[in-house]
């Protein structure tokens, strides 16, 4: 395993959070992370666990009542019928996802992404020694699959078909129609499907569809669902997988990666679960409101250097970069830096603009660039002003 991580790629947002480190006065569009506090009702729960002591081991597979709230959320939210029994809460999505590859996979399965894709879930996939086999978004498609096109990247060996919508980094939204398709195509080959749901709140177009809902889609889907991006507690790692099957092998593997969740952080997930849904709903709303913002002026601000439709769907903006500026960008920036990285280095360094190269998300990803539409307004307003300076 140690010579084999060599080649297992480190995601290019690792290079962008070190060159943001020492930019004073920074726009930090490059962080995938929500703006919002907590909601006080997850920080009394945390709050209330240190109080009660309980600092202490746990069950692996998570706190019962923990497991209860999310199977009632399930069923009245997502359309998906399981029982605690299914569930394993992790930490973070990140963390449920490596576990499900790992413990589905076997060396040379096949699994069919979508390019551009978030690269940690490409980075697992080779670390389960899978085979990660892109299959393009179409922008004009509304950064959808051209679904013949997925039906043709099926071979004999393919495992997996791995959906995350909405989708990062494109903000794309699979219609209800798409996924039946694809499980139709999982009946007929006999795939596991992977439902990656971190942005299910983030729906703005049309309603989220858990593809588990779907008739036929239960038995042979993996779902894995997290609080981060919801409940605004990216640092805090809570998440959980709904699987039909081995559920034996996952808590074996949860328990000697992790040995169980935070206790803390898991009854501060219990007390938001009791509460309610009104801090999520508002962070959506406002959500919703920079993405207008954004949209309203990137186009003017980066006089045409920017391009392309409100996402249907998540935190992200990923914008097409006109082909002059790709261009110029490579000349402002010397060495062999493809063109997506060219601009994200010329934002960065003449903008203080973070954000992520559209090429660090696959292949199909060059050429665009990604910025996160999810921090506070001031910055955002802060970032295309800046945008209005520098491309003149």
């Amino acid at each position: 395993m140690g010579k084999w991580l060599d080649s297992v790629p480190l995601s290019g947002i690792v290079r962008i959070r070190e060159m943001m480190f020492g930019v004073e006065n920074p726009f930090r569009l490059d962080q995938g992370d929500v703006s919002f506090s907590a909601p006080q009702t997850f920080k009394d729960g945390i709050v209330a666990a240190l109080r009660d002591d309980d600092t202490h081991y746990s069950l692996t597979a998570g706190l019962p009542r923990l497991r209860e709230l999310v199977v009632e959320k399930l069923r009245t939210r997502n359309g998906i019928t399981t029982t605690p029994d299914k569930l394993l809460v992790c930490n973070g999505g990140i963390h449920g996802l490596y576990v499900v590859w790992q413990c589905l996979l076997e060396p040379d399965d096949e699994v069919i992404l979508p390019d551009p894709w978030w690269p940690p879930v490409q980075a697992q996939v080779l670390l389960a020694r899978g085979v990660p086999v892109g299959c393009p978004l179409r922008e004009e498609l509304g950064w959808r699959w051209d679904l013949d096109e997925l039906a043709r990247k099926i071979t004999p060996k393919t495992r997996v078909i791995y959906v995350n919508s909405p989708h990062n980094p494109t903000g794309g939204m699979m219609t209800r129609e798409d996924l039946e398709a694809i499980v139709r195509l999982a009946h007929q080959h006999d795939l596991t499907i992977i439902s990656d749901e971190a942005y299910e709140d983030y729906a703005y177009a049309s309603p989220h569809v858990s593809i588990a809902s779907l008739p036929g889609a239960a038995e042979r889907t993996i779902s894995v669902f997290t609080f981060s991006k919801s409940y605004a507690v990216t640092g805090l790692r809570l998440g959980y997988v709904v699987s039909p099957r081995m559920h034996d092998r996952m808590q074996k593997l949860a328990f000697y990666t992790a040995s169980n969740v935070c206790t803390a952080v898991q009854r501060g997930g219990i007390a938001a679960l009791e509460a309610g849904r009104a801090a999520v709903d508002a962070y959506v709303a406002e959500i919703d409101r920079r993405r207008a913002l954004f949209f309203r002026g990137i186009e003017d601000a980066s006089r045409g250097v920017f391009t392309g439709a409100m996402p249907a769907g998540g935190v992200f903006a990923f914008l097409r970069v006109a082909d002059r500026w790709r261009e110029r960008a490579r000349h402002e920036t010397p060495g062999d830096a493809s063109p997506s990285w060219a601009v994200t280095e010329y934002l960065i360094k003449r903008g203080r603009i973070g954000c992520v190269p559209g090429v660090d998300f696959g292949a199909c990803g060059e050429g665009y660039v990604r910025f996160c539409l999810a921090r506070e307004p001031a910055e955002l307003t802060g970032a295309l002003q800046a945008m209005r300076e520098i491309f003149l």
